[in-house]
């Protein structure tokens, strides 16, 4: 049997050995079914299992094979939507729940690394970069939302400053959160993978979920088996496809892309990044950037709706990077990759229930990394009996991609031709 591979870039070149988990063969019953096997998944799995459930998790590929193992890994608290979106569509007091529990999963990483020894490169430290002199202003304003808020571990950097510790002229301002950070998000959620097997889950690779009969025991049938379950939890964002169609319409799966360096050497890598910090900037069609463990720059954003995009491609992702750093004009690129994230209409992650005992978490638009780890959380605390703060969550409103199968996707090319050309201006 072929055995699904990860794509080939950085973080799998450099992902600690893991075990090649066998794939379901005939039927299983167990308390709770996670479909996923990125960090919500996983998360939730090693949560669930803690509580003494028995947990099996079902992967169409391999751990960490989406999203979860090929993202920027940038560390941030918040939701892409941003606070003052939010606030509007759930009222303030719900808005800050929401904030809270988003910071809390921050926390949560560290103590997951900590607590099960995962090696996985943390390094404190984000910070967001204005382009453009109203996104200076931008920056000013979510300051003071989020010292509002209480948050007190982020601060306004003026350019001269900013200067200091980028190595470019292109940045106006930036905003220092000394609680974010960034890391290898593959090896990450590898390691929530073996602590979640540790605590008694049994995870199952190359089984993808074909679909599920909803009841008071769950049956999801697979290629080669099925697994009977009390609580059935859905964890597939982008990649869920048929399995849970009524989902479908909520989100939009979108490519991006991320390149890798040569190693630059120690020096050479201080010099552009001097603080080590994860780096995104303001514009609505983003780029970031970090430095990795063994000194390369990781560069990567902006977003594909079908097939090759110009603007997303190595050669214009390279491009990108060097408007940034013209001084690597010397320097190879020596990964490339690119993935799908999904995306909701109105960027907030979108959490619910297809049934009292069906669970699903999606939506994270790109501003994952912190809040899919926390959201197994939740779930796990729902599925316990205590389902107030998953609920906030449940409780954000989302609508329908526009345009049915067919015309949704051109019509979210056609908005994002927009914020493109208003990112210009």
């Amino acid at each position: 049997m072929n055995r699904p591979a990860y794509v080939d870039s950085y973080y799998a070149a450099t992902a600690h050995p893991a075990p090649v988990r066998p794939p379901l063969q005939g039927a299983v019953d167990c308390d709770v079914c996670v479909v996923g096997g990125g960090i919500a998944g996983c998360s939730a799995a090693l949560h669930l299992a803690e509580r003494g459930y028995r947990v099996v998790l079902l992967e169409a590929q391999r751990i960490g094979w989406g999203a979860s193992g090929r993202s920027g890994a940038q560390v941030l608290p918040g939701i892409a939507a941003g606070q003052e979106k939010l606030e509007r569509l759930i009222g303030p007091d719900d808005a800050r729940r929401v904030w809270d529990v988003t910071v809390e999963g921050i926390a949560l990483m560290r103590e997951l690394v900590a607590r099960h020894a995962i090696d996985c490169d943390w390094v404190d430290g984000q910070m967001q970069v204005a382009v453009k002199p109203r996104h200076v202003e931008e920056l000013r304003e979510e300051l003071e939302t989020l010292h509002r808020y209480g948050y007190t571990s982020v601060r306004f950097i003026e350019r001269a400053e900013l200067r200091t510790l980028l190595d470019t002229d292109r940045y106006l301002a930036a905003l220092y959160d000394a609680n974010g950070g960034h890391l290898h998000p593959l090896n990450y959620t590898l390691g929530l993978a073996a602590a979640a097997e540790r605590s008694g889950a049994r995870v199952f690779e190359s089984t993808r979920a074909v679909r599920f009969e909803p009841g008071a025991r769950v049956v999801v049938r697979t290629p080669q088996g099925e697994v009977r379950c009390e609580h059935l939890v859905l964890c597939g964002n982008a990649y869920l496809g048929r399995t849970a169609p009524e989902l479908r319409s909520k989100i939009m799966a979108v490519g991006t892309y991320i390149v890798a360096t040569e190693p630059l050497g120690e020096e050479r890598a201080e010099k552009l990044i001097a603080n080590n910090a994860a780096v995104s900037d303001l514009n609505w069609v983003l780029d970031y950037f970090r430095r990795s463990a063994d000194h390369r720059l990781l560069f990567g954003g902006r977003v594909a709706y079908s097939g090759v995009d110009a603007f997303v491609s190595p050669v214009s992702t390279r491009k990108r990077m060097l408007k940034v750093f013209p001084q690597l004009s010397d320097v190879r690129i020596e990964y490339a990759w690119g993935g799908y994230v999904d995306l909701t209409l109105n960027r907030a992650p979108h959490f619910g229930r297809l049934a009292p005992n069906v669970y699903f978490l999606q939506g994270f638009s790109g501003h994952g990394m912190a809040l899919t780890g926390i959201a197994g959380k939740l779930v796990a605390e729902a599925v316990a009996g205590t389902a107030e703060r998953f609920d906030v969550f449940a409780r954000i409103p989302h609508g329908n991609f526009p345009g049915g199968p067919l015309l949704r996707r051109p019509a979210l090319v056609l908005a994002m031709m927009y914020y493109r050309l208003r990112d210009l201006l």
